[in-house]
């Protein structure tokens, strides 16, 4: 008898202790399968961060991929091959579907683990006090009563199907490891068709800002030709006053430019603007500020092609940029020698607006100081006292990017190039443009233009650098800046909506750097208002074109 009770005991041990193991097992797949998805969410939230614009030009050398047709791939049931790792799976060419089904349509089942279990443990628990009140004290087999067989057949079809619940266990584990994994790839891939869209919007003109170019174009050429002309062109070269340059192809984002200098500055009759834009947009430009003048501000906007010095001969990136190697690079990514990244294949890249930058000397020869502004910036404060500032011998007064380690020199530069590990430090310092006060005098002193010259002639492999104005401009203005204070110039609220409010608040000029420009509905929305304030929605032109806060 003493033996049929250790037997007992020794079968309830085997099928109680894998139960209790699988079941910790699965507690602890259900956990870490909670924080594995969480950390995916956090990622795909936070893809916008990743979209810094060439001014911050957070690149590294190597090359994104772009999403492809997906290849439906489903894991099944009967699957019992080892599962990819997601680390190492090359999405440019896979996507991963989870929908719940196999190839033939069966459903991807899970049994209720837990109710079985629950259930098994309660019976298991009636067997076994049945089986104790009819062993009782029983000394010898005589003495069993009647149903003893009974309860111990019982107990051993009990204990039967906990070996079935044990294999169930085994099952749901895999099947769960299976839809983990499906799952992280599928985030995965939404990752990547987020990159996607979001590029594609910020490099897409909404059809409101396509209208009012041509309507203000067809409006300006009904104008006399003693009409076309803005008034205070004697203080053009005056460099006594404040003049800024603003290089740009958008007229709703240059007249916000001009709006919210105008509006901080403590005396606009002393502000001058600039602005260059190209032959599709000259006469909407025109049109734009003659019928919404500037004030006391004085304006001139000019076309880049009467710019007749600059040319193929002279400027080796604008010989550069008509090669048909260099369309091949940004916009055939078909080919073999292309790059596949959509950020590369951008028409501003090609366009030498982007590029005046490096000519300030050469547009504005008479004048001593220029403050550059990208047409994505809202100023907040006057901006006189920049002017006044001594740049100690340097051309560039910029503020500083190096808050982080990802805004240092080796995220711009291929320093596996001997001509730029052995010129250039890979911890220095970045710096952003956006805002700029450039010393002309110093510029011409120590040939600035010259030494971009130098530099893109041997980037013409795009060895050094892949694309952009940045890494041009921190390899030429090399120990040439003079960093300025980061309240002048706060960055970030085009990607990061997590930018601190109270630098905001403080800031002299404030940059929507990233794909989400403020004109766009991708805009971050709590920080479209700061741009919107200086945009009058009631004005003719604007709601001709549905053009809306």
């Amino acid at each position: 008898m003493v033996v049929r009770n250790l037997v007992l005991v020794l079968l309830f041990v085997t099928v109680v202790a894998p139960i209790v193991l699988y079941t910790d097992r699965l507690g602890t797949f259900k956990t870490s399968s909670s924080s594995s998805r969480d950390e995916f969410v956090e990622d795909v939230t936070t893809v916008t961060l990743n979209g810094h614009n060439e001014r911050l030009n957070v690149l590294p050398q190597e090359s994104a991929t772009t999403i492809k047709e997906p290849l439906r791939i489903v894991y099944s049931d009967t699957s019992t091959k080892s599962l990819p790792n997601s680390d190492d799976l090359d999405l440019q060419d896979t996507h991963i579907a989870v929908s719940g089904q196999d190839h033939q349509g069966k459903g991807l089942s899970i049994p209720p683990s837990h109710k079985k279990q629950s259930h098994f443990t309660r019976e298991l628990r009636g067997r076994m006090k049945e089986v104790q009140r009819a062993l009782g004290d029983v000394r010898k087999d005589s003495e069993l009563p009647r149903n003893a067989y009974d309860k111990l057949k019982a107990m051993e079809q009990t204990l039967a199907k906990g070996k079935q619940l044990q294999d169930d266990c085994a099952s749901v584990v895999k099947k769960l490891r299976a839809m983990l994994h499906s799952t992280e790839e599928q985030l995965r891939v939404h990752k990547k068709q987020t990159i996607f869209l979001t590029q594609l919007t910020a490099k897409t003109i909404p059809k409101g800002l396509h209208c009012l170019p041509l309507r203000l174009t067809t409006e300006y050429y009904t104008l006399n030709s003693s009409q076309h002309d803005f008034p205070n062109q004697e203080k053009l070269e005056d460099p006594q006053l404040f003049h800024y340059a603003l290089f740009s192809d958008n007229v709703l984002a240059a007249a916000v430019v001009v709006n919210s200098t105008i509006t901080h500055a403590k005396d606009p009759s002393k502000h001058v603007f600039h602005i260059v834009t190209d032959r599709l947009n000259y006469a909407a430009m025109r049109m734009w500020f003659l019928a919404n003048p500037p004030g006391k501000a004085s304006i001139q906007v000019q076309n880049i092609e009467e710019f007749t010095w600059l040319n193929a001969s002279y400027s080796p990136v604008l010989k550069q940029l008509g090669s048909q190697s260099m369309i091949d690079y940004y916009f055939r990514a078909h080919r073999a020698n292309s790059d596949s990244n959509l950020k590369y294949r951008n028409p501003k890249y090609l366009s030498i607006l982007n590029h005046l930058r490096f000519y300030l000397p050469e547009i504005f020869p008479k004048l001593n100081k220029v403050l550059f502004l990208d047409d994505d910036i809202v100023v907040n404060k006057d901006l006189t006292a920049l002017w006044s500032l001594d740049l100690k011998g340097n051309v560039n007064g910029a503020v500083e990017t190096c808050g982080e380690s990802f805004h240092r020199f080796d995220r711009y530069l291929n320093f596996s190039n001997p001509l730029i590990s052995k010129n250039f430090d890979p911890h220095a310092c970045g710096w952003a443009y956006g805002m700029n006060i450039f010393d002309l005098d110093q510029w011409k002193r120590q040939n600035i233009t010259g030494v971009y010259h130098r530099w893109q002639k041997l980037n013409q492999d795009r060895q050094l650098w892949k694309l952009g104005t940045l890494p041009p401009g921190l390899i030429t203005f090399w120990k040439r800046i003079y960093p300025l204070h980061r309240s002048w110039h706060v960055l970030g609220l085009g990607y990061n909506p997590n930018v601190n409010q109270k630098e905001i608040d403080r800031a002299a000029v404030i940059h929507y750097n990233g794909n989400m420009k403020p004109w766009l509905e991708i805009s971050i929305p709590k920080y479209r208002n700061y741009w919107t304030r200086y945009v009058d929605y009631d004005h003719l032109y604007l709601r001709e074109c549905n053009i809306n806060p």
